[in-house]
């Protein structure tokens, strides 16, 4: 049995892409200081998202979600590892923001 949601080549490109574009919307977010507003459930659920489906495009770059190869699980654990540090980091103040808010 085999799944197969997107062509490898496909899953490869999106898998290199996707990630700049969370990198830019999250530069913009901070710059925009969006993240005082927004929900930290919000922010969560979109990075929990983004993060499963990155998952699933990492998983498919050798043309089939499952069955998968052992390297391809450990790439999209990293990913999904260094999306979880940027969530936080996403949720943070700076220390510049930190000391405006105190003084």
């Amino acid at each position: 049995m085999s799944v197969r949601l997107v062509d490898g080549a496909t899953a490869a490109t999106l898998a290199q892409i996707l990630p700049v574009l969370l990198l830019t919307l999250a530069v913009e977010v901070r710059r925009n200081q969006l993240h005082l507003e927004l929900s930290s459930w919000l922010m969560g659920a979109f990075f929990l998202a983004f993060g499963a489906i990155e998952t699933i495009l990492v998983l498919s770059i050798d043309g089939a979600v499952y069955p998968f190869q052992p390297f391809d699980a450990a790439s999209a654990l990293i990913i999904f590892g260094v999306l979880a540090i940027l969530f936080r980091l996403s949720l943070s103040d700076g220390p510049a923001e930190q000391n405006a808010i105190d003084g």
